[in-house]
């Protein structure tokens, strides 16, 4: 179990870290909605070549290989539920470095999840 939770962290910070990257780079290159067929074409352009969204797509790729990882020796109902820890990680991700506001509620919504995972992992255990 030990190596489960080692390897799901690592994927989960990977994703997450990802994620973060990703929105960086896509509010860089800018809005896609209504934009014309030769706008959308050169927004491709500077998202392929962007750093962070080459970054975001490398993290992206190491979070679903370490994801295969666990999926090859663990039961699928203890790993996907694990997957919600990314919710804390992306929580406070986006707070520091994208400057979003996450509401008391939000933080609520987030201690529930995990608190379920919690009683997921543990069953594993058992």
């Amino acid at each position: 179990m030990l190596k489960t939770l080692v390897v799901m962290f690592l994927a989960i910070l990977a994703g997450a870290v990802g994620d973060i990257f990703l929105t960086l780079g896509m509010k860089s290159v800018g809005d896609l909605s209504s934009k014309g067929v030769r706008e959308m074409f050169e927004l491709a352009f500077r998202a392929m070549t962007s750093p962070k969204l080459i970054l975001g797509t490398i993290l992206q790729a190491a979070y679903f290989g370490l994801w295969l990882a666990v999926l090859s020796w663990e039961d699928l109902s203890v790993a996907l539920p694990m997957q919600a820890l990314n919710y804390i990680i992306v929580a406070f991700l986006s707070q520091w470095f994208l400057g979003e506001s996450v509401t008391p509620m939000r933080w609520a919504g987030i201690v529930i999840i995990c608190i379920g995972v919690g009683l997921v992992t543990k069953s594993s255990v058992a």
